[in-house]
């Protein structure tokens, strides 16, 4: 079964007859939450991304995109910090990029700005980022692996647990 892109689907529609004049009418109308797997649902946003590694991701940031970090501050004290991201944790993420809102950071210039997401492994950055998307920011996308793949890959990363080991 293919997973349908829409978030709810129609379930029952019950049709009755008036008693007053004899026309037909819905009268009920049931909707019910489409159930999907969060695999079927991560592999939908995915496809809707183009998804970019944290080397790329480093040579985007330098020629003026935005990399949002949405991991919790506790995640960046333990972890470090990617030097020059945008620290916007997730639950106000929306908020804090919709180049609409009264609460935007004025890093976020306009619906074709270039936002990179990174999360702590490259998996709530996906919904994020689509997310992101959904609210016009049509350059949106993530990347792939988090800041785990980030500091792998050798990228720069301040503080964090290992600078005080």
């Amino acid at each position: 079964m293919t997973a349908t892109p829409m978030a709810h689907r129609l379930v029952s529609t019950d049709i009755a007859e008036s008693q007053h004049n004899g026309q037909r009418e819905a009268c009920d109308e049931t909707i019910r939450p489409a159930r999907r797997t969060i695999d079927e649902v991560m592999a939908e946003a995915s496809g809707r991304l183009r998804r970019v590694g944290p080397m790329l991701a480093a040579i985007e940031v330098r020629v003026g995109a935005l990399l949002v970090d949405t991991r919790s501050q506790a995640q960046r004290e333990l972890q470090g910090e990617v030097p020059g991201a945008l620290r916007v944790e997730r639950n106000v993420l929306e908020w804090r990029l919709d180049p609409a809102s009264e609460h935007r950071l004025p890093e976020v210039t306009g619906y074709e700005a270039r936002v990179i997401v990174m999360c702590a492994e490259g998996y709530s950055s996906v919904l994020a980022a689509v997310s992101l998307q959904e609210l016009g920011l049509v350059n949106a996308t993530d990347m792939v692996g988090g800041f785990g793949a980030w500091e792998r890959a050798g990228l720069p990363v301040i503080g964090g647990q290992r600078a005080s080991a």
